[in-house]
């Protein structure tokens, strides 16, 4: 089962570790754990994110909102990846 939260964890994390560490290979996971998390979790015909889906992407639970998936983690980790992509960005243009 692939949760939305820890995908978007990750993707936050994996920006995280590229700051501290200017590593490249954070950036390759960076891409991987986004690329499969934007083709796998938005509902392209009605918006939002799906909570749950199985190992292989394909929705197990097609409900997007319930009692434990809420408005936070998505809005979160977009703000985080813009504010972070925008610092990284930033030193290197000095």
């Amino acid at each position: 089962m692939k949760f939305w939260w820890p995908q978007t964890e990750t993707i936050i994390a994996t920006l995280y570790a590229y700051q501290a560490t200017h590593d490249e290979k954070y950036l390759a996971m960076h891409k991987q754990i986004s690329d499969w998390t934007y083709s796998h979790f938005p509902d392209k015909e009605y918006g939002e994110w799906y909570g749950y889906l199985h190992r292989d992407g394909t929705v197990a639970q097609p409900a997007k909102g319930n009692l434990f998936k809420g408005p936070f983690h998505i809005p979160r980790m977009m703000i985080c990846s813009y504010t972070l992509c925008e610092e990284l960005a930033s030193a290197l243009r000095c």
